[in-house]
């Protein structure tokens, strides 16, 4: 029986992608800031609940140990996450600094906690949930795509680095998905001066969520990375996600990045 590692396992994706190689006959470990109030979960065979705050460094050194001792690990799925939007200068340091620390440093030190291990087995895969904000930019999250752009191009450089071990690396990028995160798991910030954009921009992204993936079809997608024994960088998941993604490479970034602007801001 092979064992996924899930960061952010509590909901949305990283949930359904539990619930997905749990029923497929691979045995989960799941972690989440406060496993105690997952109860889903906790009720099914062959999962196992861990505590982790990706931004604890100390815990994560722990978690994964505890995690190498229950289980021969196959794939550690970075999925740990949540979205930063609004202009830059309405975020607090302390904002910045918690999204970098979750999205992008969080995913390094787990993926590094775990290379040693992988490494002297030979044997190994990393899955990191990026976003097709990680291939394209949509206004008022810089910060945000500075998370998710530096996850792509961090796990193709990681690659050049892995591969020699045995080990692969893969990001799944998908476009909406229908859960908590635009609603939910978002923090946001609001300055005066840029109100007309943002009520423009959410509208606009209001109506292409209605366009989102399921998670579940998103987790779909995961397990065609992890299972599909291909040495491939990047899954881009959703139909809105590949059309997007189509549409700036037949385009090219400027005059993708310009049409992007009018249909989101109208200028």
């Amino acid at each position: 029986m092979k064992t996924i590692f899930i960061t952010g396992a509590s909901s949305g994706l990283g949930k359904a992608t539990a619930k997905l190689f749990q029923a497929k006959g691979w045995n989960v470990i799941a972690t989440m800031r406060t496993p105690e109030k997952e109860t889903e979960l906790a009720g099914l065979e062959n999962v196992t609940l861990l505590p982790l705050d990706v931004t604890n460094y100390d815990q994560i050194q722990s978690t994964v140990q505890k995690a190498i001792a229950l289980s021969d690990i196959d794939i550690v799925f970075n999925n740990a996450g949540y979205g930063l939007i609004g202009p830059l200068e309405s975020f607090n340091d302390d904002q910045i600094t918690k999204q970098l620390n979750t999205n992008l440093l969080g995913t390094i030190r787990v993926t590094n906690a775990f290379i040693p291990y992988f490494r002297e087995k030979r044997n190994g895969l990393f899955i990191s949930t990026t976003s097709i904000g990680g291939l394209i930019s949509f206004p008022l999250g810089s910060v945000y795509h500075a998370t998710k752009w530096g996850l792509e191009g961090w796990s193709e450089s990681m690659a050049y680095e892995l591969n020699q071990f045995g080990i692969n690396i893969k990001t799944v990028s998908p476009g909406g998905i229908k859960t908590e995160f635009l609603h939910g798991s978002l923090d946001t910030g609001v300055k005066p001066e840029y109100q007309a954009m943002a009520d423009k921009m959410f509208e606009n992204v209001d109506v292409m969520f209605e366009m989102a993936s399921t998670p579940e079809h998103i987790a779909d997608v995961v397990y065609e990375a992890a299972t599909d024994g291909k040495n491939k960088l990047r899954y881009v998941a959703g139909e809105d996600a590949k059309a997007l993604y189509q549409q700036r490479l037949e385009q090219g970034d400027e005059v993708f990045r310009a049409s992007f602007g009018k249909q989101f801001l109208g200028a």
